[in-house]
This record gives C-alpha cells, sequence and structure tokens, in this order.
C-alpha cells in the first residue's frame, strides 16, 4: 500500500494557565509517497505537534484549523480538524515512531509480548525476530523488560512495532535520538528502504549532521517558532540555504565552522502573530512584520510580504 501526505495550513492552538501555546502556524506540507521528508529545526519549534496531529493524537482542548489528509488506493483519509482517526488507522494506514520510546512501553512486559501483541492486533504478517533483525536488535533482547532495554534498544522495539503492519505512512519523531552513530545510519537506511518500497516517511529530527552524512532525505522543511522557514530538495537546502534561519542553522554545524545561532527559540505561549527570527538575528530581511511562503520551482521560503516593516 502506497499514500501521500498532505498538511494544508495546519494551525494547532493549546490553551495554557496563562496564555495560549502556538504550537503550529499556517503548516503546509507534502510528503509523497516513495519519499523521505525531513523536518527539522531547534528543540521546541513545533515539530513534535504536527506528528501529533498527523497522528490524530492531538492533547484534549486542541483549538485546529486547517487539514491532514492521507490518500490511498484513491480515497482520501482527513485526520484533522474534526479530532481523532478513523478506525483501524493507527499502525495500518500511519504509524508513528515515537520520540519517548520507554513510555510506549509496559513496563512488566518483555519486549517480545509486546511486539507479538502489536503484529497479533494489526493483522501483520512478519514475527518478532523479522522485525529484531530489520531494526537491528539482537532477538535475545526481545526476552527483556523495558527496564533492562538500553535507550537503544527500546528505541529499535518501537521501531520494530511501528513497521509490524507495514504502515503506507511513516511519522518518525527524532528515531536516532538515543542511538550512536552507526546505529543511527542503520536506522535512517531503513527509513530510506521502506520509502524505496512506496512509504510515505516523515522525518522530525534536529541531527542535521546526520542527514549531512547520508543520503537518506529527498526533502527538507525547516521550521522556526511553529512555522515553516524553507521547504527544498535535500541536497539544493544544504548546498545553498535560502532563509537565514536555514543558513544559520547549518552554520552551527561543527563541519560548516561551529558558529552558534545567538540567543534561545522563543516560549511558543503567547507568540506574536508574525515570524520572530529577527529578534535572534535583527539583520534578517526575512522576518519582522507579516510574511509569507514564496515557491519557485521546488523551493519553497517564507519572505516578509510587500510593504511590511523593515
Amino acid at each position: 500500500m502506497t499514500a501521500t501526505l498532505s498538511i494544508d495550513d495546519l494551525t494547532v492552538r493549546l490553551p495554557v494557565d496563562g496564555g495560549v501555546v502556538h504550537a503550529a502556524s499556517g503548516v503546509s506540507l507534502d510528503v509523497p509517497a516513495g519519499s523521505v521528508t525531513a523536518l527539522v529545526g531547534e528543540s521546541g519549534c513545533g515539530k513534535s505537534i504536527a506528528a501529533a496531529a498527523i497522528m490524530g493524537m492531538l492533547p484534549e482542548g486542541a483549538q485546529v484549523s486547517g487539514t491532514i489528509t492521507i490518500t490511498t488506493a484513491g480515497s482520501a483519509i482527513q485526520v484533522v480538524p474534526d479530532g481523532g482517526a478513523p478506525d483501524r488507522f493507527r499502525g495500518r494506514v500511519a504509524a508513528l515512531i515515537p520520540q519517548s520510546p520507554s513510555t510506549s512501553l509496559t513496563p512488566v512486559r518483555t519486549a517480545r509480548s509486546q511486539l507479538q501483541e502489536t503484529i497479533d492486533t494489526l493483522g501483520g504478517t512478519h514475527t518478532c525476530e523479522e522485525l529484531a533483525y530489520r531494526v537491528g536488535l539482537e532477538s535475545s533482547a526481545l526476552d527483556l523488560y523495558p527496564h533492562e532495554l538500553s535507550g537503544g534498544m527500546a528505541q529499535r522495539v518501537v521501531l520494530g512495532a511501528a513497521i509490524a503492519a507495514d504502515p503506507a505512512v511513516i511519522v518518525a519523531d527524532e528515531p536516532t535520538s538515543h542511538l550512536d552513530r552507526d546505529l543511527t545510519d542503520r536506522t535512517l537506511s531503513l527509513l530510506r528502504e521502506l520509502a524505496d518500497a512506496g512509504a510515505a516517511v516523515l522525518l522530525i529530527t534536529h541531527d542535521l549532521t546526520s542527514l549531512l552524512r547520508t543520503t537518506v532525505t529527498d526533502t527538507i522543511a525547516v521550521m522556526y517558532a511553529s512555522r515553516i522557514m524553507e521547504i527544498g530538495p535535500a541536497a539544493e537546502v544544504f548546498a545553498d540555504p535560502w532563509h537565514d534561519y536555514t543558513a544559520d542553522l547549518l552554520n552551527a554545524l561543527p563541519s560548516r565552522g561551529l558558529h552558534p545561532i545567538p540567543g534561545s527559540p522563543p516560549s511558543l505561549t503567547n507568540l506574536p502573530s508574525e515570524c520572530v527570527y529577527h529578534l535572534r538575528r535583527p539583520s534578517s530581511t526575512q522576518s519582522r512584520g507579516p510574511t509569507f511562503l514564496s515557491s519557485i520551482g521546488a523551493r519553497t521560503v517564507r519572505t516578509r510580504c510587500e510593504g511590511a516593516r523593515p
């Protein structure tokens, strides 16, 4: 089964004591079948909220507008804004590789029993041993309890569970955060293999070093303070970033000279309605005042509206 994931003008607001969290603001992104799109940016910019929205797992009380549509076999499944996901959706049509694997595993059952339950529930055809091999996990580790697993082992267990039923859409939320370089490369290669087999893969990460080191990613989407800053073919974005934030993000890498971005990303609570990157880089000509996403060929970049204040 193949599918295309389309996010159109997704805006998510989360009411909290003292204000409203601007978790996502007008996010639009397409992930075609057979491709890997990496959604990148610093921690706290809203990437994981996008993952939760795709899976119909937003917190109760979330205020949502826009649409998320998964089109497969000629039919379309709309996940938001009407909330939740249709029956038999999660795990079969779309699957999530969670950011915190330890909280996704039941502490009183072995990894094997939980993986087998996932296979049985979803109607998967793979065995536990097959899934363990695919994700680079020794089969003996399946007989351990979650507290006996390292962070990397737990990450691979939930990765195996995510692909148990061969979903058409895979949302990988920081899937390499607990892995060493070899396992990181193996996991990214597996995501590439799944895409080559027809899956639409959304890889959420802040690990630009791994993406630069591999040829896994087709498209890069850069996010800052709840907004998309730039989208384009990975090789082109890495070679010639069009947005100031993308350039600054890349220049902060050791391989690019290790030039840290001044300051920190802003809190998303009570965030202004306009792009705020100029607060960290006052010289930016693409922030301050109303902005929009401008597309030229395969590239998209956020820029100031004509007539916006300098």
